[in-house]
């Protein structure tokens, strides 16, 4: 395989969030993002990296003898080669996770992948980004996550789920405060007391390890 890609890291380590949270995982950060989200937590890969090839990532994800894989960013779909990337992954018998921003189209990723997609809210200063044909794209084996900032959040969030009649469409539906911002217990009651079909998550590497690069 001769494409290559601009790498930031690869690690192994325990995925904090969706519905693999838990679970030891290879994380494979792309680098390069177009975005610039006011809670972003992962800047040190808007730059630099290192240019790798497909079986060189491979050989390397392959060492850690895992079940599941993370292509994570940045926005990892800001390099073409992310689609090849996410096919071998595949083809190696991995499972695989896509973390995108959602504001470049998914289209043609491989079905066997789990797309986690981000969409915006407006505490994140990136709303306008959001790609909302790709909501349509998202099916049983997807995830959509909302990251919300404040109880303005949380109202925009709410309205995305009727608006777009994404519940028992699309597999996971997940909610997740800010961390350091949006106190978790105060976004818990919300969801309680509207009764929401969505799955409240945190960041549980942020609570193992802090802000560390490589968890």
């Amino acid at each position: 395989m001769a494409e290559s890609l601009r790498i930031t890291e690869i690690f192994y380590s325990l995925q904090g969030e969706t519905r693999t949270m838990g679970l030891p995982t290879v994380f494979v950060r792309l680098t390069g993002c177009p975005l610039r989200c006011t809670w972003c937590d992962s800047e040190y890969s808007f730059h630099g990296g290192t240019v790798r090839s497909l079986d060189d990532i491979l050989a390397e994800v392959s060492s850690y003898q895992p079940r599941y894989v993370t292509v994570t960013g940045g926005e990892p779909l800001a390099q073409p080669n992310a689609w090849p990337l996410m096919r071998a992954l595949c083809d190696a018998g991995f499972e695989v996770n896509l973390e995108t921003s959602g504001a470049i189209d998914i289209a043609g990723v491989d079905p066997r992948v789990s797309t986690v997609m981000d969409l915006k809210a407006p505490g994140s200063g990136e709303d306008s980004r959001n790609r909302l044909e790709n909501l349509a794209q998202l099916t049983a084996n997807d995830q959509l996550k909302f990251v919300l900032a404040d109880r303005a959040d949380y109202e925009w969030a709410r309205m995305q789920l009727d608006l777009h009649a994404l519940n028992g469409r699309v597999g996971e539906l997940l909610f997740s405060p800010v961390h350091g911002q949006l106190n978790p217990r105060q976004l818990a009651d919300w969801i309680v007391a509207d009764n929401l079909p969505v799955r409240m998550q945190l960041q549980m590497h942020k609570y193992l390890w802090g802000e560390e690069p490589g968890h």
